[in-house]
């Protein structure tokens, strides 16, 4: 036998038995003939005691060993109370190496966090055994554990879709995959299962779930590993918005309430929609532990002679910068310009006088209507955004959440979650002047075929929704158009015509020719949730082997090349 209890199991009941432990040797000190070691495996740390120094031949730090001796008490002065192990160790009588470490380690295993990433991904192995990157992948198999039972509790079946399949217009860039035996054609990996999953409800499948992985060829984000990730994908036939937004809620509810201990909103969550999210928060995926609010100061300034806010919408902020030093004003501005601004403006109110560099351009009557409007108190700053339409909300968000962080408004001790609903289902390509989708494009327009008629295209709203947490988007979905004649308009506004939708996404357009039942669904990603729940802040470190930031496996070694003779099979030449 190689072990009889795990290393973190050895207690004070265990003292006189004779017991076997095997695992890694994390550090070795010599005490002069008396040598301590720490072994280590998944569950924690023992110390081994070893006073017959040839048993030590061959064992390094990391060398992989099994011993066999008796539980003693320690001494008093070598307990250790900051650890479950702390009050015993082994005298070790028999040692046997089983994977000798014959190597200088590239970085110390309890400090690799710290080390430089490429080194890390190179030896992810190595990585992976420091206990806090290990305890983070447990804590990532517990959770889709969980995700499971609570989708089987609500009668979804679990059913797995393709990963070969057809290349689709979805957003981002397709990873191909050369077909051997149709020559110069590819197969698609699918940047979600967005028609499959449809297809199912066609199919006549009352409901469906998976953990499906998701492909998408796509430069590194700080929320998104590139090349693929994971997530708890569901959709639900005879549904609306509500049915599956109350799903979501109730499933990550559960999830983040019983994997951490951190306040958790209560559910119901709240609704907000879009164009509110935009407006009071400055984007679409609001942090709603700031407490400060955006408010639209446009109309208040159409008749204030102040040339720089002229025709321009005006956005403005409120908050408390009482006992704020002259620095903490020049460091707003500093951010302001650094993220694109001309300028930040501002005005204190002290002792019911207003005080700052556009004071002067607000008459009296002004004054008193600005506080009407803001609802400023005694000793508050209100912050001035202006700039052209389509940037003045992002720059606004990007002031609140640097005024939220310096100071020190952000609730650190909460997972806050709203749901934004109502997304516009068209916009105008700032490149191009087309009207493309701006979010899924088998969404429902709200309305219908009649709002698809009758309204200009960039005012017509989708039953698309987002869940979001902290300022993340942990989630996407939508009530999915199922109706061929609403479909072939919706995508007629966007460009596309009939035989593109038979071309590029025909198994779905002929299906919902044969009968389709409203559906809806949405997809909660799996590493975001993980990595919240873990209290990281890059999701490399809740996935087991991640790609580098620019999409290479440095550990295998891939994207590698590949034999002349492979790529004839593959029917395919590599252009210079």
């Amino acid at each position: 036998m190689y072990r009889t209890h795990l290393c973190n199991e050895i207690r004070e009941e265990h003292i006189g038995k004779t017991v076997s432990l095997a695992g890694w040797v994390d550090t070795i000190r010599d005490h002069g003939g008396v040598i301590f070691i720490d072994l280590r495996d998944y569950t924690g740390v023992s110390q081994v005691v070893i006073r017959n120094e040839s048993l030590m031949a061959g064992v390094n730090r990391e060398t992989v060993i099994t011993v066999t001796g008796e539980v003693m008490k320690r001494d008093e002065e070598t307990i250790n109370p900051k650890i479950e192990t702390g009050f015993v160790e082994v005298a070790v009588e028999s040692l046997t190496v089983l994977g000798p470490s014959e190597h200088v380690l590239p970085f110390e295993i309890s400090d690799s966090t710290a080390t430089r990433e490429d080194v890390r991904l190179k030896y992810r192995y190595l990585d992976l055994r420091n206990p806090a990157l290990h305890q983070n992948i447990i804590l990532r198999s517990k959770v889709i554990s969980r995700m499971r039972k609570l989708m089987e509790e609500r009668g979804f079946p679990e059913i797995q879709t393709p990963i070969l399949a057809a290349s689709s217009p979805e957003g981002a860039r397709d990873f191909l995959v050369p077909s051997r035996k149709h020559k110069g054609k590819f197969y698609a990996l699918p940047q979600a299962p967005q028609q499959f999953k449809q297809l199912l409800m066609v199919a006549g499948f009352d409901k469906y779930f998976q953990i499906a992985p998701c492909f998408r060829d796509e430069d590194d984000r700080q929320d998104r590993s590139p090349g693929e990730f994971y997530q708890l994908d569901f959709e639900m036939a005879f549904a609306e918005q509500e049915d599956v937004l109350k799903v979501c809620e109730e499933v990550i509810s559960d999830i983040f309430r019983t994997f951490s201990d951190k306040k958790v909103t209560e559910t119901p969550f709240r609704h907000i929609t879009y164009t509110d999210s935009m407006m009071k928060y400055g984007s679409d995926k609001p942090d709603l532990r700031n407490p400060l609010e955006i408010c639209d100061l446009t109309e208040f300034f159409a008749d204030v002679d102040f040339p720089a806010f002229r025709r321009k919408p005006v956005r403005g902020i409120v908050a408390d910068c009482t006992g704020r030093s002259r620095s903490f004003f020049e460091n707003s501005l500093k951010f302001a310009l650094d993220i694109g601004m001309k300028g930040l403006g501002y005005i204190t109110l002290v002792d019911g006088v207003f005080k700052g560099p556009i004071e002067k351009f607000l008459s009296e009557e002004k004054k008193k209507e600005i506080i009407e409007i803001t609802g400023m108190k005694n000793g508050e700053t209100l912050f001035f955004i202006c700039d052209a339409p389509h940037i003045v909300n992002r720059l606004a968000g990007q002031i609140r959440t640097w005024l939220g962080e310096n100071l020190d408004l952000i609730k650190n001790d909460s997972f806050e979650f709203c749901f934004v609903v109502d997304f516009p289902m068209y916009e105008t390509d700032e490149s191009t002047g087309k009207i493309v989708f701006t979010h899924n494009p088998f969404s429902m327009p709200q309305g219908g075929l009649e709002a698809l008629n009758s309204m200009n295209p960039v005012d017509i709203l989708a039953y698309q929704y987002d869940l979001v947490c902290n300022g993340i988007e942990l989630a996407s979905g939508a009530v999915r158009n199922h109706n061929p004649e609403i479909m072939k308009k919706a995508f007629g506004i966007a460009g596309y015509t009939e035989q593109d939708l038979e071309e590029r996404f025909g198994a779905l357009y002929t299906a919902f020719r044969f009968g389709a039942p409203p559906h809806a669904g949405m997809a909660p990603g799996v590493d975001r949730i993980v990595m919240l729940l873990a209290g990281e802040e890059a999701i490399r470190d809740v996935i087991a082997f991640p790609l580098n930031r620019n999409a290479q496996d440095l550990m295998l070694g891939a994207p590698s090349e590949v034999t002349e003779q492979q790529l004839l099979e593959a029917n395919i030449r590599i252009r210079e």
